[in-house]
């Protein structure tokens, strides 16, 4: 496994989760027999490893953790009051034209809507000679999410939402694409990675910000 600590001080870390690796265990994550995030930080020496976010268990990319609980307050505010810059890349089906907001209720764990948003704007438009009917080839863009809410499963829908998914999301996602990419490719990872944290440490004042570059398996594709 790759390193997982990428940004380290006194009082928080940042860490890159690789895909399929649940952040801790829980109802919403179900019955997994595999160690979690937190569990593999624990081993790596870290004794009270506190998440301050989470990704899903299918995402990979950066997540910020705090050493104490006393001190937890003080970095949930940089996502309560929107003080902390979380980027993501996704790969999604079908060309996806410039910048937008996306402005679309999602549900939370308890199955109310509550309002979630969106920014993306599109890094690549790209094509592939991939023989899924109806048609030889087809076409995919590289783009970048910039939630400005933090619901479950929120860049997932809102993909779905635009009739753009993102590629191998087995719930939200096109089964035609997804099959091509698992049977064909051999890749059975969600494309969709948080790749960027910027935030203003609430403790020493410094500006922080930490990038991931993305899992080798999207050269695969990207390398077509």
């Amino acid at each position: 496994m790759a390193q997982l600590v990428v940004y380290e001080d006194d009082y928080c870390f940042v860490v890159n989760k690789p895909n399929n690796v649940v952040v801790h265990h829980s109802k919403y994550a179900g019955e997994l027999n595999e160690l979690s995030l937190v569990e593999l930080l624990r081993l790596e020496g870290f004794e009270t490893p506190i998440p301050i976010h989470r990704l899903d268990r299918k995402t990979s990319g950066l997540i910020l953790f705090v050493k104490a609980a006393s001190n937890a307050r003080k970095f949930q505010q940089l996502f309560d009051e929107q003080l902390i810059q979380k980027k993501y890349q996704a790969l999604l089906r079908g060309h996806l034209h410039a910048t937008g907001l996306i402005d679309t209720p999602v549900k939370n764990e308890r199955g109310n809507y509550k309002e979630a948003l969106t920014e993306f704007r599109c890094l690549e438009l790209l094509e592939r000679k991939f023989d899924i009917p109806p048609y030889e080839q087809q076409r995919y863009s590289l783009v970048e999410f910039t939630p400005k809410t933090g619901r479950m499963h929120q860049l997932r829908i809102h993909a779905n939402k635009i009739a753009h998914p993102i590629i191998n999301d087995p719930k939200y996602g096109n089964r035609h694409h997804n099959h091509y990419f698992q049977e064909v490719l051999g890749i059975p990872y969600l494309f969709l990675h948080a790749h960027r944290l910027v935030f203003d440490h609430p403790i020493t004042g410094n500006s922080i910000a930490v990038e991931a570059p993305l899992p080798d398996f999207w050269n695969i594709f990207l390398n077509q």
